[in-house]
This record gives structure tokens, sequence and C-alpha cells, in this order.
């Protein structure tokens, strides 16, 4: 038999949900192998359909999505009218985590929690069916992006995306770059990870209300996108709040704007990643130049 590789088929965002760091989101690189017999071809598999196939499965049932551990203690599901679901998640701290948007929004897991293993063998019992019969055996690696320096993992939604970006709790894992007078400044850079590490990144006008519950105040986002109506309910630390949508172009914008304010006169670039290899540049000074 031969062995056929594909690396880096595809990138998956997603978000997750952790019974302790809560809402968290990540980007994972998909790399595939296919065991299998020669076809008519003298191929495994073509790779036209390796790429074409395997890599629009991933990308329809994981991409994007809120990605839920079924065997969770005490958590929730509850399908709701007009193919909408309520999430319901317990935190160890005793708060809580409420996710209410249509079922495609969301990809359940029989685990007790997410992880590198539960999540390839996820993606494997969903692969090996779509695979011709001289394909013996597909293995999913997934892998993080090796960072050297700091990161953040965040999640958001964007309600004006025509895409699955509308989904209210999808996220990244995400390198970040400040440079200050033309220098990198280290200290920077690790400060703005570290605020935004395990963070919902919320827009102002999607925040429907501040309520609290059992001595927790939370943040309710809510917006309708074309995909249906959206709504996250969850605690307002590990929330940060901004006045536009969350474009990584915004987040660069924003990030490089605070620190003018905080350095008159000092030329501030930042470096925002959405995930891998891609993102955006913001630059500003004191007073809004850009």
């Amino acid at each position: 038999m031969s062995r056929l590789f594909v690396n880096r088929l595809t990138v998956i965002d997603f978000s997750y949900l952790h019974g302790e760091r809560g809402l968290l989101g990540d980007s994972l690189i998909a790399d595939v192998e296919l065991t299998g017999d020669l076809d008519d071809q003298g191929m495994v598999l073509d790779f036209g359909q390796v790429k074409k196939q395997l890599k629009r499965a991933i990308d329809n049932h994981f991409d994007h999505r809120l990605i839920v551990p079924t065997g969770h203690p005490g958590m929730e599901l509850v399908d709701l009218p007009e193919g909408r679901q309520r999430l319901r998640f317990p935190l160890s701290d005793g708060s809580v985590i409420e996710h209410i948007a249509p079922t495609d929004a969301l990809c359940t897991i029989d685990a007790a929690g997410i992880s590198p293993a539960s999540l390839t063998a996820a993606v494997q019992a969903r692969l090996l069916p779509l695979m011709p019969g001289n394909v013996r055996d597909l293995v999913v690696h997934l892998s993080a992006e090796p960072i050297e320096g700091p990161d953040y993992q965040y999640s958001h939604g964007l309600k004006l995306h025509d895409g699955n970006c509308q989904r209210i709790a999808h996220g990244h894992r995400s390198r970040l770059f400040v440079w200050r007078n033309d220098q990198i400044d280290m200290g920077l850079t690790a400060r703005w990870a570290a605020r935004w590490r395990d963070s919902y990144i919320g827009t102002r006008e999607d925040l429907l209300e501040e309520f609290s519950l059992n001595g927790t105040e939370y943040y309710r986002f809510r917006y309708t996108a074309r995909q249906g109506e959206f709504e996250l309910s969850l605690p307002k630390s590990r929330c940060y709040l901004i006045d536009t949508e969350s474009t990584v172009e915004n987040l660069a914008q924003h990030i490089a704007e605070q620190l003018a304010g905080q350095f008159p006169g000092d030329r501030i670039v930042v470096q925002a990643f959405e995930g891998v290899d891609k993102g955006a540049f913001g630059q500003a000074l004191l007073g809004g130049a850009r």
C-alpha cells in the first residue's frame, strides 16, 4: 500500500468551551495522510480531490464554529424553534456561558473536554466515510502554529460579514507585534496580548444589557445577521469592549490609537494577526493621525 500526504490542507479557526478558561478562540493547522491501494490512475487519491473534498468537509463542519464537549458536567443543550439551539455551559468558578444561535453555529463532540486528541478523533471520524474503497486509512494531524513571543486567544463575531464570521462565538489564536518609533516594543506587545488572552472582544453596539447573577456581573450580546439571530452571555471579566466591529483591521487600529494616547508624539505601528498568516496593520500618532 502507498501513503499520500497533504500538509497545511486548511486552517481551522474556531472557538471552544473550557471549564476553567471559559470561551477560547483557537487556530489549528490540519495535515492529512491517506493510506491505500493505487487506483487506475496510479494514485491513492487525486490531490485535487483531497483539497476539494476533505478541505470542504473540515471547513464546513469545524471551521468558524463554537465547538462544545457534550460530556462536560452540567452542560445543557436545548433545541429551540426555527432551527436554533440554546447552550448553557457552567464554569468552575460558578459562572456560566450561554449561547443561543442557529444550529450550524455549533459543533458538538462526544467528549468531556476539547483537546487535540478529542478534536482530532472527531475530524477523522467525519472524513473517513468520504473516502473511496481503495483508501484503507486516514490520519489527521492538528497542530498549533509555532509562535515565538506573545500570542493571544480571542473570540468574536462579525454581524455584517457575508460568510461564517457572522457567527457570534468563533475565534483565533494570534500573534501580535507593536512598534514604537520604528523599534519593536516587546513589553507593549506582551501587555496587549495578555489583555486579550482568553477574551471575548465585543462590539459596544451589540451589547444588549448588563446583569448580575449569583454575584457575577455579565454582559449579554445580541444581534441579527444573515444567518439568523445570535445571542451570547458571559462574565464581564472575560470581555473587552470596542466601539467598532471587531475586524482585525479595527483591532490593530484600536491598539495603535490607545497606545498613541499613552505616548504623545510617538509613532505607533501594530501588526495584528487573525489566526495563521493573515492580519492587518494599524498605525497612529496622538490625535488620531494615521
